[in-house]
């Protein structure tokens, strides 16, 4: 089975969210999936209490020890699938990443039809609802990569 990274700025709030929500729903597609932030805190630290509240609130949850960490360019060849959650992660991503890997460093939002190449909003500065329309957006990119795989149109070299 494949392995999927997850990725957002600090790793404290989209990318656990979507870690959660993508172990829950698709547990059975990627054998590993993980989280990472591109300007992670090095020493790691917990998710925004908001985003684990929003998880909660939709009946997720990250591991008791779930801790923050950077992405390590020498790691995304580990793999299969990349997906961030803004364009700026994704040129962050690959300016890091050896040219190899380029093509498996996507938006998130690209499985979203209607949604390919937006970004999914970073709700820290906004009201605790951002954390909700986050997880709806997450949801809708989760159900899409469910139905592709489901179809055989995700592929992994």
């Amino acid at each position: 089975m494949a392995a999927l990274l997850l990725v957002c700025t600090a790793n404290i709030c989209r990318s656990p969210m979507a870690e959660a929500i993508f172990r829950a729903r698709l547990g059975d597609v990627f054998k590993t999936i993980a989280s990472a932030g591109v300007h992670a805190d090095p020493r790691g630290g917990p998710v925004d209490a908001r985003a684990a509240a929003a998880l909660e609130r939709h009946k997720y949850s990250l591991e008791r020890k779930w801790r923050s960490r950077r992405v390590d360019p020498e790691q995304l060849g580990q793999y299969d699938l990349v997906l961030a959650m803004e364009s700026e992660h994704v040129e962050a991503l690959r300016k890091t990443a050896a040219p190899e890997h380029h093509a498996r460093i996507l938006m998130l939002t690209d499985f979203v039809p209607e949604m390919a190449g937006e970004d999914i909003p970073d709700p820290y500065f906004g009201p605790v609802a951002g954390f909700d329309a986050v997880i709806a957006m997450i949801e809708r990119a989760a159900a899409s990569l469910q139905m592709a795989a489901r179809e055989g149109r995700l592929k992994f070299s």
